[in-house]
């Protein structure tokens, strides 16, 4: 069916930008947590405190998308709805349960894996429903959606410095639930769109037919070469992309000591990546096909220049002009991906593709603030792990270049195809023609001469 462009889906729109805001907006913040993990678990004579604590936020970003590739599989068999739904009740479950640890191992599993696979669960629907009810709006509603994360960002850190100093860690995380209960209620708003009335006879018998196996994995999208470098270039970029959510409040505190309100980063990370994805949004929706892209290259490219930048700026004033430019470009490679993801694939596969595209972030998400904890144990301080945090979104960057290239070749030989078999196809009905008449000719010349 045609996507409707409205009606239900600006309430579907609502819902999807909650949980973006939900889910990321938890993420995010994580640099507060962070700081309050190190004084609550924390052991002075512990010498890898920060790589051990750093590993309960990285754990946890990384889980929400290393499931995607399951969570796109699901989708496809029972539908955004009832996988939205779960996914946000075990992420409530998850939550709730890391308020009652005493130490810091018990989060890599309730924080780190049990609520992370539920927001993983819940937030993929989100990107795959908007599709079916927007077509010719899709990135900008996809900027409107992504920026609820930017919202949250904003909000959050602060929300978090009060409630950790008047109610403690535990009661934090508990207040932090009732995001997640809202998130649960928002899933029941993914109504599918019945596309035909076979749909419907099928959806009023109540009949499920579990498809085959091709259609449950559906690896024939690494056969496209332009997802292929896409879905392979991002995670090479994204090894140092988290680190400075996790660390950059730490090296704050390392800097200025309690003399600056470090919140104020990401805050101003916050709402330039929100301006980021509404601006780009809509610019994406007038940029053709897989050239789409190129905003990804350059959101790669000042990403990378400007976690370079954080150990080089010795004034506070400095550091807040960084992150209003890095939130700005990260809003950009956000909000294009769903778009991106529907030129390379179409609109058929996309579920999977986005899936798969998740699950292979999920590696270099997980494993780089761990390895910048690492290296600040070891060296006293985080500016050779910014420096190196740096790199890969450039390397990054530099591979996505050859996409639109790539995908412009593949649609010229799609169409080579297409006209040969046209120009086959009509030979042959020339020719059959052809036979026809000459035996229908020499038909009549017997008729005749008998």
């Amino acid at each position: 069916a045609e996507p409707p462009e409205g009606g239900w889906g600006w309430v579907v729109m609502l819902a999807a930008m909650w949980c973006n805001g939900a889910v990321f907006g938890i993420q995010n913040s994580c640099g507060v947590l962070f700081v309050s993990m190190l004084q609550l678990f924390g052991d002075g004579e512990d010498k890898q405190l920060a790589f051990k604590t750093a590993w309960v936020s990285s754990l946890s970003m990384g889980m929400v998308f290393f499931c995607s590739p399951i969570v796109s599989i699901f989708t496809d068999l029972f539908g955004c709805r009832k996988v939205a739904v779960i996914g946000a009740a075990v992420g409530f479950a998850g939550l709730l349960s890391s308020s009652f640890v005493s130490t810091i191992e018990p989060l890599y599993f309730t924080y780190g894996v049990l609520f992370a696979c539920g927001c993983s669960f819940a937030y993929q629907p989100s990107l795959v429903i908007l599709g079916h009810y927007f077509k010719q709006r899709l990135g900008l509603v996809n900027g409107i959606v992504t920026a609820g994360s930017s919202l949250f960002t904003v909000s959050l850190p602060f929300l978090l410095r009060v409630l950790i100093d008047s109610v403690g860690l535990y009661n934090t995380l508990r207040v932090l639930c009732i995001l997640m209960f809202i998130l649960f209620l928002a899933g029941f708003t993914y109504k599918p769109l019945v596309s035909s009335a076979k749909d419907k006879e099928g959806g009023k018998k109540g009949k499920f037919r579990f498809p085959p196996e091709k259609k449950i994995c559906n690896f024939s999208v690494f056969k496209v070469l332009s997802y292929r470098i896409w879905a392979f270039g991002i995670p090479a970029a994204l090894f140092g992309y988290f680190v400075p959510y996790v660390h950059l409040m730490k090296h704050v505190k390392d800097r200025f000591g309690d003399s600056v309100p470090e919140e104020v980063l990401l805050l101003c990370l916050g709402i330039t990546s929100g301006v980021g994805r509404l601006i780009f949004g809509r610019v994406a929706d007038y940029i053709p096909g897989a050239k789409k892209v190129y905003l990804q290259v350059a959101s790669f490219f000042f990403i990378g220049l400007m976690s370079m930048m954080i150990p080089l700026c010795h004034v506070f004033g400095g550091l807040i002009a960084v992150c209003l430019f890095m939130g700005l470009f990260d809003g950009c490679f956000i909000c294009i991906m769903a778009p991106i993801a529907f030129e390379l694939v179409g609109a058929q596969d996309v579920s999977q593709a986005i899936g798969f595209l998740l699950g292979l972030m999920s590696i270099p998400m997980t494993v780089g603030p761990p390895i910048a904890g690492l290296l600040r144990d070891h060296l006293g301080t985080y500016d050779v792990a910014f420096y190196l945090a740096g790199v890969p979104p450039l390397i990054g960057g530099a591979i996505l270049c050859v996409i639109p290239w790539v995908h412009e070749r593949q649609k010229l030989k799609e169409r080579a195809k297409s006209v040969d078999g046209e120009t086959t196809e009509k030979m042959l009905e020339n020719e059959n023609t052809l036979v026809l008449d000459t035996t229908e000719k020499t038909v009549k010349e017997m008729e005749s001469g008998v």
